[in-house]
């Protein structure tokens, strides 16, 4: 096709605009994850918030990735340094296996290495009936921790996520609630994120080892910190894994995941280069309340922190909720220790709320460790004031 004078200028200004929407197009597709999984989500270990999420509300079942609820129960126990007896019924449990035998003693902390690292369902059963009493109590507390924690869409029928129960499930969501729980656990992080542990073996001459299942932490992914892999023929691939970066800490959850590690990867490198970690409020003496009462007296005891795209820092705001005060507080005298709250506004969205105490004396403020790498955008937001 031959194109002449005007209308030459004018197929190549169209063709330009073309490749130019292209080309935007193609970038805004290519800034989200790409995730073959069915049911998959992002989630800031630190704040909670969800980067990204598909089909995260959809009850799955989850296969091995229950054992992240064994371990943290365990964990919490403190019985770790206990002797376990393996019980008959541990013995030959299907699946994943530490190869325990009738009778043995083993620590739980090592039951828990094996139970994270090697998936060991004999494992699951002597936690479960050591930490419960019985495979039913054990059953009940993990319900009830689920219950505790905020996991809406979860019931756990075993601690090993075999399928020999009907409704035994959760969601990707509840299982991202479950591990941001358990990664403030520093034993439970410890082993969540050990890649070879060595047991004792004493009815052997070598002792046990056992290398992480967990390809993410081992070999495939330098920032992973972390994870649970898990498989049944009717749950197919599950895994949930943690991951951090220059200080940001991110948990990825996938559900029937045939190329989960790359599922895992692409979603975490999203994460850490799309959003970041600002400071809202800075633990410590609020500066910019105006009432002279208040003034130099009012503190909050922690960081607000959010995580955030660069171009949602102009959507954050915060405003204050103050009591109406007295002359007398200023003497010290009468003041409530609770005197107000600060709200935390992104879009118009409540996202989260401090109390603000007062104090009558002067305490020297201490620096949150946010501030040494956390960018803080306290002094550019919108602030209101109510009192």
């Amino acid at each position: 096709m031959q194109v002449k004078g005007n209308n030459r200028k004018v197929y190549i200004y169209s063709l330009l605009i073309v490749v130019l929407l292209f080309s935007l197009v193609s970038g805004k597709v290519q800034a989200a994850p790409s995730v073959s999984s069915q049911r998959a989500i992002l989630m800031d270990q630190e704040t909670g918030r969800v980067l990204y999420e598909k089909d995260a509300d959809e009850k799955s079942r989850i296969a091995s990735i229950t054992k992240i609820m064994t371990a943290i129960l365990a964990v919490e126990s403190g019985k770790l340094d206990r002797d376990v007896t393996v019980p008959d019924d541990a013995v030959g449990t299907e699946g994943s296996s530490l190869y325990l035998k009738a009778g043995e003693k083993i620590k739980l902390e090592d039951l828990v290495y094996g139970l994270m690292l090697r998936s060991g369902n004999d494992a699951a059963v002597t936690i479960a009936d050591y930490v419960g009493g019985s495979l039913d109590g054990f059953v009940y507390m993990m319900n009830e921790k689920a219950r505790e924690i905020g996991m809406e869409n979860t019931h756990f029928s075993n601690p090993h996520g075999l399928d020999d129960h009907e409704d035994h499930y959760s969601t990707a969501r509840d299982m991202a609630i479950l591990t941001r729980y358990a990664m403030k656990n520093e034993r439970y992080a410890e082993i969540a994120g050990t890649k070879l542990h060595t047991a004792p073996n004493p009815e052997e001459k070598w002792d046990r080892k056992w290398k992480n299942k967990n390809r993410l932490l081992t070999e495939l992914y330098k920032y992973s910190t972390g994870g649970k892999t898990g498989f049944t023929k009717r749950a197919k691939r599950t895994l949930v894994s943690t991951a951090s970066k220059d200080g940001e800490n991110l948990i990825a959850v996938t559900l029937n995941g045939p190329d989960d590690w790359n599922d895992h990867i692409s979603m975490f490198e999203y994460g850490f280069k799309q959003y970041d970690y600002k400071i809202v409020i800075a633990k410590g003496k609020i500066e910019n309340i105006d009432d002279p009462i208040y003034q130099g007296h009012v503190r909050v005891d922690r960081d607000a922190v959010l995580t955030l795209q660069k171009n949602e820092v102009d959507g954050v705001r915060v405003e204050y909720r103050m009591m109406k005060p007295e002359k007398k507080w200023a003497d010290g005298k009468g003041a409530p220790d609770v005197v107000g709250n600060a709200l935390v506004y992104l879009d118009d969205e409540q996202v989260d709320s401090l109390p603000v105490y007062f104090e009558s004396g002067s305490k020297p403020e201490k620096k949150s460790w946010w501030k040494l790498w956390a960018g803080s955008i306290q002094s550019v937001l919108g602030v209101n004031g109510n009192g």
